[in-house]
């Protein structure tokens, strides 16, 4: 089968749209740094959970509360997720033993 030939781009004619263009990749560069805060911070008490250790549990919540709700209001995530991702991980660290 023949390959479809790339696309091309075109330039963007108005003011407005070059600089969207110019801001899109440093926006996403941003949100990405910023949902991978809120990734990690998740990650390090879904791993504290995983240990069984119940105080290191909620200290990993402790910490990863705040930077988790700071990337809802952020716009990482929506707000809501962020607020049902805390909840449900203090949940879990509720629920230990």
């Amino acid at each position: 089968m023949a390959e479809k030939p790339a696309a091309k781009k075109k330039a963007t004619r108005s003011a407005s749209a070059r600089k969207r263009t110019r801001q899109t990749p440093k926006r996403t560069a941003v949100n990405r740094g910023r949902l991978g805060q809120v990734r990690t911070a998740a990650r390090a008490v879904e791993d504290a959970i995983a240990s069984g250790d119940k105080a290191k549990a909620q200290a990993a919540l402790k910490a990863a509360e705040p930077r988790i709700a700071r990337g809802g209001r952020q716009g990482a995530v929506h707000w809501r997720t962020a607020a049902r991702k805390i909840s449900r991980l203090a949940a879990r660290v509720r629920k230990m033993a």
